[in-house]
């Protein structure tokens, strides 16, 4: 054993608190050869990476969500620091240290020389009838007094009485991602609307309408991943999950392997072990619709746990860091200028762990629905992410990546303290590298 490192758990230690975590407090000690690990520590991490704590919580707000202030990370004041993922790094040192001269081997965080990545995606909410959320959104302006936008929405909505605003701008919001050079995941409702989904903000299009059809057809076709965005009823009736996502895959060509719940509404754990039980292979629902941060604690793809039922849920969730209209809606602030900043600024602490940064645009916000300068700030937004170099990639992506990270296995060291790993097909491009992060040898792939 003198050629590795251990790692040993130690039972003794007390529970740290996130700010402990957050102060730079070490749970961990070094000998020569060894690191000893807190075991308490390892039970905060997964504490706070499946949100126990609103597992467990019966609050719920009037959409019938978990409020933000049942998450462990709000509590702690650290809802938008990535204290897990620096931690993670001082750990990775401390092990380089107490390796000395035997072998460390990480793997290379993302492919093609990449050091972090960012998953865009889209939430349909909107197809038919767009004048009516014309006129719910002038309204909020008008509450916000925002004359000037109240105007110039108006000015646009006549200028579309005759027209489709929603496709036109769907159409260039696609031609900002080619230029971009990405793939984006659209999240598409697919249940039957009424007057009471329409009224309560949930179903409002018909999938199989001309419209959505043709929606689909331009995502479809422009390579983009589209999952299912679950409708107030699958809260309700599990079923409706497995019903939704085969409506979908009929009219979509291809099975959705992800799912994000409209209005973000889901009882953390018991919706995902529906999700699962459904065929999913990824939640997207698990950031705050209140304010933009990591409600997970961390910017990464991360497996599911139940905590009631103390078990793996088999299930991937990749939260999302920041949504658009987050900031205009809760905290009444218009200028799109401040949410694009606001979302850089999450992205550049991603960036600085080496992690995932996952947003959300909605693509209508179109002026002609109430958001004058929507399309230009989407631009922007895309101009400042490539400027840093992200891998790019649909969320369907991330996962398979994440997935095949995760079952990578070191296999064996040589004499000359060359390290061999290898993973299962679909790990193709994985790289071991120095702590230093000198690219070393590709790991193999295969059972």
């Amino acid at each position: 054993m003198q050629g590795v490192t251990r790692i040993v758990l130690d039972s003794r230690d007390p529970a740290p608190t996130i700010h402990d975590l957050k102060s730079g407090k070490v749970c961990w000690r070094r000998t020569d050869g060894i690191v000893t690990v807190s075991a308490a520590f390892l039970g905060l991490i997964a504490d706070l990476t499946s949100a126990a704590q609103e597992q467990l919580s019966e609050l719920r707000d009037k959409h019938d969500r978990v409020p933000a202030s049942e998450n462990a990370m709000v509590q702690g004041g650290a809802e938008r620091d990535l204290v897990l993922q620096q931690v993670a790094a001082r750990f990775g040192h401390e092990v380089a240290q107490a390796a000395g001269s035997r072998p460390v081997r990480l793997l290379a965080p993302w492919p093609g020389g990449h050091r972090w990545a960012a998953g865009l995606s889209h939430d349909l909410d909107v197809v038919a009838l767009w004048p009516l959320f014309t006129g719910l959104r002038l309204t909020e302006l008008v509450r916000h007094r925002e004359w000037r936008r109240a105007a110039r929405t108006l000015t646009a909505a006549g200028a579309s009485a005759f027209g489709d605003p929603v496709t036109r701008g769907i159409g260039r919001l696609l031609e900002h991602e080619l230029r971009t050079g990405l793939h984006s995941t659209w999240f598409m409702l697919c249940g039957t609307p009424t007057l009471g989904t329409f009224t309560a903000g949930d179903l409002t299009y018909r999938p199989e309408s001309p419209r959505a059809i043709e929606i689909f057809k331009q995502v479809r076709d422009a390579g983009h991943e589209i999952g299912l965005h679950g409708s107030f009823e699958t809260s309700r009736r599990p079923a409706a999950f497995g019903e939704q996502a085969r409506r979908l895959a009929g009219l979509s060509g291809a099975p959705a392997t992800g799912v994000r719940q409209h209005f973000v509404r889901l009882r953390p754990g018991g919706t995902h072990l529906e999700m699962a039980e459904a065929g999913f292979v990824y939640d997207a629902s698990m950031g705050f619709a209140d304010r933009n941060g990591f409600r997970l604690g961390l910017a990464d793809v991360v497996p599911a746990w139940s905590a009631v039922r103390g078990e793996s849920i088999g299930l991937d969730l990749v939260p999302f860091a920041w949504m658009d209209r987050t900031l205009s809606k809760y905290s009444g602030i218009e200028n799109p200028e401040t949410w694009i900043a606001d979302g850089l600024e999450l992205a550049g602490r991603c960036r600085a762990v080496e992690g995932l940064w996952a947003g959300i645009w909605h693509p209508n916000l179109v002026p002609a629905l109430g958001f004058p300068d929507g399309l230009e700030a989407y631009e922007s937004l895309l101009r400042g992410l490539a400027r840093e170099r992200p891998w790019f990639a649909t969320h369907q992506q991330l996962v398979q990546w994440r997935r095949a990270r995760r079952a990578a296995r070191a296999v064996g060291v040589d004499a000359q303290g060359r390290v061999s790993a290898r993973a299962p097909h679909g790990g193709a491009h994985l790289q071991l590298e120095s702590p230093d992060g000198t690219s070393l040898e590709p790991v193999e792939t295969g059972a």
